[in-house]
């Protein structure tokens, strides 16, 4: 499975709203700076998270991105789920694209695998994320 762009960016956005020391919130330009992410790309994922409820703007002059809602309180489903929908298996979502869903094997295994991916994605909050002292060794995978 493959994580696409527009999720690994906006996690990396939330983090930088999360952590920023900023009052009136951390400005766009300064996000796309420190995350080296252009303007332009940097605009569809600001927009998906403010669409999601997951950031909002800080009123008033030099006003940037704040979070909506503490940190902990946002999980990786939330973030995940601004960009893309969960459906991993097409067939688990709409029985009525295969006929053989309804005897099928392989359909429970993609139920369970589906719900696995979810509570991953819900058990994971962005303050954890951001709390991780480490990154992980990519040897050791």
């Amino acid at each position: 499975m493959k994580i696409n762009t527009k999720i690994r960016y906006g996690l990396r956005t939330m983090i930088s709203i999360a952590t920023s020391k900023e009052t009136n919130g951390i400005l766009q330009k300064d996000i796309a700076a420190t995350q080296d992410i252009s303007l332009k790309y940097l605009d569809s994922i600001i927009s998906a998270l403010k669409v999601k409820g997951l950031i909002t703007n800080s009123k008033g002059r030099g006003g940037g991105y704040k979070l909506a809602r503490p940190a902990k309180e946002i999980s990786m489903w939330d973030i995940y789920t601004a960009f893309e929908s969960i459906p991993l298996v097409e067939c688990i979502q709409n029985v009525d694209l295969c006929p053989r869903s309804c005897d099928c094997k392989a359909n429970k295994y993609w139920k369970e695998f589906s719900l696995d991916f979810q509570r991953i994605l819900f058990k994971k909050t962005l303050e954890q994320i951001i709390m991780d002292p480490a990154p992980i060794d990519s040897s050791q995978l």
